[in-house]
């Protein structure tokens, strides 16, 4: 089903590089994704408390549709319960609402159980919740298409979270595996451009981070540069 009429590149021509946005809020969905930098985005129950969204099904459902008709390629959605049986029935229900939909599932004993579930119907799955390195290895042997590990609350634990990110990225290489390290709870656009140094590729990251990346005085002077040098040579506003 297209939901929208955003071109959608050729595989070869597609970037490796994934960018989400996280949060629930369409508002920011709609100052964002129109402009083509992300490839969808990500949320989970506290997000949607935050952004006051009812968790249920039909809800979600309506705004997956509101993200994919502004251009997202993916939306991550949580699935909830406190037994397998449940994580598993509301993953089919979310997953049954577009095949473009990623179900979130936490990377604990019942979630890995009920992931493992949820693989086995073709379903995508990100193990969502990951915060050590080892955990990266369960992501890898399910077959999961992300592990989303949190790095400022890495941090927030006394440890060096870059270091062990770039730990969970030489382990998922080391077996060949195909699951991607969806880097979240960023706080620096630096981190994400360290990592990105050591092979890491799939960010996930709020609006004020998005922001961030603009955030160069030296480019905006550029760019108020260029503008008036075309204004002095005689360029007009063509609208």
């Amino acid at each position: 089903m297209i939901y929208s009429n955003y071109p959608v590149l050729p595989e070869a021509h597609t970037p490796r590089i994934r960018l989400f946005l996280d949060t629930a809020d369409i508002t920011q969905w709609q100052n964002w994704l129109p402009m083509g930098l992300f490839y969808g985005v990500t949320t989970n129950p506290l997000l949607l408390e935050k952004a006051q969204v009812t968790c249920s099904v039909k809800s979600l459902k309506e705004l997956a549709q509101e993200a994919f008709n502004l251009g997202a390629k993916e939306v991550q959605l949580q699935t909830w319960g406190t037994s397998v049986d449940a994580l598993v029935k509301t993953g089919e229900r979310l997953a049954g609402i577009d095949d473009r939909v990623v179900v979130k599932v936490p990377i604990t004993q019942v979630g890995t159980q009920a992931a493992s579930r949820l693989i086995a119907q073709g379903i995508q799955i990100t193990l969502t919740g990951v915060y050590a390195v080892p955990q990266v290895l369960i992501a890898a042997a399910l077959g999961a298409n992300y592990a989303a590990p949190y790095l400022g609350r890495i941090n927030d634990l006394g440890r060096n979270g870059c270091d062990d990110l770039v730990a969970m990225q030489k382990a998922i290489v080391g077996v060949g595996s195909t699951t991607r390290i969806l880097v979240a709870s960023i706080r620096s656009v630096d981190d994400m451009a360290f990592l990105a140094t050591q092979g890491l590729d799939t960010f996930t990251f709020p609006e004020a981070i998005a922001s961030a990346f603009f955030d160069v005085t030296a480019t905006h002077q550029a760019a108020t540069d260029f503008e008036q040098a075309a204004r002095r040579m005689g360029a007009e506003e063509i609208s």
